[in-house]
């Protein structure tokens, strides 16, 4: 998947920004401000770092050599995933659903309830 189809799939869901907190190269893509997936503009290749369920942590790094430990943040629930490294579309955007979903789950009520009003307009 190539950044820019990565972008356009992450800025599609609902209350998502995009942003650059850290510095001009460090781009993350928020969800009601909170964190779900980030990016080195400054990469030769195209990774991005995604939260993960610690249950499937062990799994998906088991089974795709293309998904590592977090890069810089806690490796129980971060994956640094390769994008251009052959794994399918299908497995990169359910990686990123699957990111949103979790910081989705732990928002306040007021801004899940707020999303899903977005959901349901769009």
């Amino acid at each position: 998947m190539h950044i820019e189809t990565f972008r356009t799939y992450c800025l599609a869901k609902p209350g998502v920004t995009e942003e650059f907190p850290f510095d001009e190269v460090t781009l993350t893509f928020k969800v009601m401000g909170k964190i779900f997936a980030i990016t080195g503009l400054n990469r030769e290749d195209f990774q991005v770092n995604l939260k993960c369920d610690p249950e499937r942590v062990d799994e998906l790094r088991a089974d795709h050599p293309q998904i590592l430990p977090g890069y810089h943040m806690n490796k129980k629930h971060w994956n640094t995933v390769l994008f251009e490294d052959g794994l399918s579309e299908k497995l990169l955007k359910e990686l990123i659903d699957h990111s949103y979903e979790l910081v989705v789950k732990k928002l306040k009520k007021a801004d899940r309830e707020l999303l899903k009003q977005w959901e349901s307009e769009g």
